[in-house]
């Protein structure tokens, strides 16, 4: 059976790495793979916390390894560098207007991270005191 021709070139595997933009989309795209260990993390201390005291213990001590708070701390700036770059875009897919002007974008990327800060503040208010 003959095979149409492609209606696209054939890249090679490596072809966005020639481009900035491609990237910084690869990076911002890849950022889910340590939300996704910080996500297990969390749902094993869900379940230590269901089996009981003894399992609990064991996920204090695991949670506390240098490994495993090094790859939180890539999850925390995987997380931030996901939230900058989409704070950054949500302007241009989505711009806001308050009566018949416009929001400045810049406007709406202090909002964004006005509001990340308060509940960052809001957090470690609520779970900050011993």
């Amino acid at each position: 059976m003959n095979r149409p021709p492609d209606a696209f070139p054939r890249l090679p595997r490596s072809w966005w790495l020639k481009h900035r933009y491609f990237k910084a989309y690869m990076l911002r795209e890849a950022t889910v793979l340590p939300l996704i260990f910080f996500l297990l993390c969390l749902m094993g201390g869900l379940w230590a916390l269901y089996r009981g005291e003894e399992a609990w213990a064991a996920w204090l001590v695991f949670m506390r390894s240098p490994l495993v708070v090094a790859l939180n701390l890539l999850a925390l700036a995987a997380s931030l560098y996901h939230a900058a770059t989409f704070f950054v875009l949500f302007p241009r897919v989505m711009p806001l207007r308050l009566g018949r002007r416009a929001i400045a974008p810049q406007a709406i990327v202090a909002g964004q991270w006005v509001g990340v800060m308060i509940i960052g503040l809001l957090f470690f208010w609520l779970f900050g005191r011993t």
